[in-house]
Order: C-alpha cells, then structure tokens, then sequence
C-alpha cells in the first residue's frame, strides 16, 4: 500500500466520530482520540474537556514511534497496545491498521479488560474506516486528481490569518 496523504470529507469524519462514541459508551471511558501517526489529533468523544488534546496527540505518537524502536531492537514488527496504569486514570493506546491510534482514557469506573474488549471491536470499525479512505486516496492518486488543496496558495493562507 502508498503511503498517500489522506483527506477526510465530513461524511469520513462522522463515521470514525459514530465509532468512537460508541467506545466511550460501551467501554465506560471517560475520553477516546483517534491520532494519526504523525501526532494529528483526528476526532476525539467523552469528557476531553481540561485535556491537552494537541499535546495528547503528539506524545502519544512519540510514545508509538519510540516503541516501535525499542520492539525493533528485539525483534519485534511493533507494539500495538499499550497500558499506562495511574493512580487516577488509566490510558490504554492501540495502533490500528498500522496508521492510527487510538488512545482510550479511563478510569475506576471501568476495567482494562472491558476496555480491551471494546476496543478490538471499535479498533476493527476504525480499521475498515481508514483502509477504505487509504484506498480512496490512492484511487485519487492514480488517476491524476488534483488535490482539493492544489489551488490554495501561501497569499491565501496568509490573507486568511492576516488581521
């Protein structure tokens, strides 16, 4: 598969925003993001409020990324799911189709196995998502679509933030 750049329509957005509230529900989570490889926070759902979500979103990748380092070093593809046990919450993070993470923030309220649970069926949904907007993009590719981004210049940016 290229590794092409994805772009996400509203109609993309609101089938991983379905999935992900579900997660929270099903799961008992108090907050569920979907972050890109690249530290993009891609939808999040639940009580994010007082989260850092851009900070969540680029440590978790870090965190993806220096695994993945230390998996290699003993053999290992990756590591596709990690838990971090606090005192108060509990992060559980999975990588999906290998692109995309999913992080889960949870607490007494909950348990990790009710979450690794819901997370498989969720991280399955998600998975389907991203591999149909993966192909979509490459489809694009192919046939020599210009991006929906090819005619915005750097005066267009710069008008849109100017004062």
């Amino acid at each position: 598969m290229m590794d092409t750049q994805l772009v996400m329509y509203e109609e993309d957005y609101k089938k991983i925003l379905a999935v992900i509230q579900r997660l929270v529900r099903d799961a008992n989570a108090k907050g569920v993001f979907v972050v890109d490889k690249n530290g993009q926070l891609v939808a999040e759902a639940g009580e994010v409020r007082g989260i850092d979500t851009t900070s969540l979103a680029s440590l978790t990748a870090g965190s993806i990324a220096a695994t993945g380092g230390l998996a290699k070093i003993i053999g290992e593809e990756d590591f596709p799911v990690h838990f971090h046990q606090g005192a108060r919450d509990n992060l559980h993070i999975t990588l999906v189709a290998k692109r995309i993470i999913l992080v889960v923030v949870f607490d007494d309220r909950s348990s990790l196995g009710l979450v690794r649970l819901r997370v498989k069926k969720a991280g399955g949904e998600l998975a389907k998502i991203f591999e149909e907007l993966s192909k979509k993009a490459e489809r694009e590719a192919a046939s020599g679509a210009p991006s929906p981004f090819a005619e915005i210049t750097d005066d267009d940016i710069d008008n849109l933030f100017s004062d």
